[in-house]
């Protein structure tokens, strides 16, 4: 491969994790960053996964073959016009945001459409920053591209190559049809949870015994209210048509069940459980994407003392990460009273094989 240099404005969590896969990929490409936070920006020095750091946009970024921007969506536009002055015509500008739309429209007043391809990586974490990148953060997720109508063929397929060597699975898309995609089956779930929580809240007892028994399905389908609320505001801000317009056919969803719960229509209930489960359960298993999977299990074990121990020397001494391990209190939903959550699949895998040959009982969730 010819040697390649790369720029990144912004290096957090997604722009540090696609420095790292491509240093990984070709320890010859030469990574030049730049980011507000200075702490990261010699990490990433001293890492040496960036080769060049710089205190502002500047003439630094002139002999870049590729320019990631990887800030918050709501910096973009400044960047945009920062680095604008410094690319060479023959440099190809991406960005890594969850809404395409907007990052769009500003290279069209810009005038940047002939060296543009948005990008997507549909992977995260619930930790934020540099400090917490990690190449493999993007192994097995699809990488969406959104490319100009006037983007050249050959950069798109060399741009699709890249991301391949990444360890992504590239995937060319129209960025409308991005938009509409992401908003129905990441922002939507989003604000859904946020809103289930908040009604927990206010419709719960003085006691707060719905927080204290809120277990299984109910931490299941919430946990990704725990996102940044900053990030969220500002995705629910730029993708605001799709976001609104799924969230009206989910209301009005919600309103045919609850005609359908208070008619006390049997067929049309289970219909709705039976066909949700089979669709459900036909999803693909892939180890990233942009509602994150969690690695876990629960496992039956005695009510003794020493059992919770034993299984976790059991572990350490094969060499196991775990991620957490705790006792479900509240059995609703579940099955095997404790929780062991692990890093990676490979590492879930391995723990499953060495319980269930010490003949525990395994109940392995999708």
């Amino acid at each position: 491969m010819s040697e390649l240099t790369c720029g990144f404005i912004g290096l957090g969590l997604i722009g540090g994790s696609i420095a790292r896969a491509l240093k990984e990929y070709n320890e010859n490409i030469k990574i030049i960053a730049y980011d507000i936070n200075t702490d990261s920006l010699k990490q990433a020095q001293k890492d040496r996964v960036a080769d060049v750091i710089t205190d502002s946009i500047d003439d630094h970024f002139s002999t870049c073959d590729y320019i990631f921007l990887c800030a918050p969506v709501q910096k973009n536009d400044d960047n945009l016009n920062a680095v604008k002055k410094f690319m060479s015509p023959s440099c190809l500008l991406t960005d890594v945001g969850s809404v395409k739309s907007t990052i769009h429209e500003a290279i069209h007043e810009a005038g940047l459409e002939h060296c543009f391809i948005g990008g997507h990586p549909m992977a995260g974490s619930e930790r934020t920053g540099y400090i917490n990148s990690k190449a493999s953060l993007l192994e097995n997720a699809y990488y969406i591209l959104t490319p100009t109508e006037s983007v050249p063929g050959n950069r798109l397929e060399e741009y699709r190559e890249l991301v391949t060597h990444m360890n992504a699975i590239p995937l060319i898309l129209d960025y409308r049809k991005h938009d509409y995609v992401t908003a129905a089956i990441s922002h939507l779930p989003h604000v859904i949870a946020a809103s289930l929580v908040n009604l927990v809240k206010d419709s719960d007892y003085e006691d707060g015994i719905m927080k204290l028994i809120a277990a299984g399905g109910f931490k299941d389908i919430t946990r990704i209210a725990s996102s940044s609320a900053v990030m969220w505001q500002q995705i629910c801000l730029t993708n605001t048509e799709n976001i609104s317009t799924l969230l009206q056919r989910y209301i009005d969803s919600l309103c045919s069940i609850k005609a359908k719960l208070d008619s006390s229509n049997a067929e049309a209930l289970y219909e709705l459980f039976d066909s949700a489960h089979i669709y459900r359960d036909s999803f693909i298993d892939a180890s990233s994407g942009p509602i994150k999977r969690s690695y876990r299990f629960n496992v039956d074990i005695d009510d003794k003392t020493g059992a919770l121990a034993h299984i976790a020397t059991l572990l350490a001494e094969h060499d196991i990460s775990i991620k957490n391990i705790g006792i479900t209190h509240n059995r609703e939903s579940e099955d095997g009273v404790l929780r062991i959550e692990f890093p990676d699949e490979a590492s879930l895998q391995k723990a499953s094989d060495i319980l269930k040959s010490m003949n525990y009982e395994i109940h392995q969730k999708n």
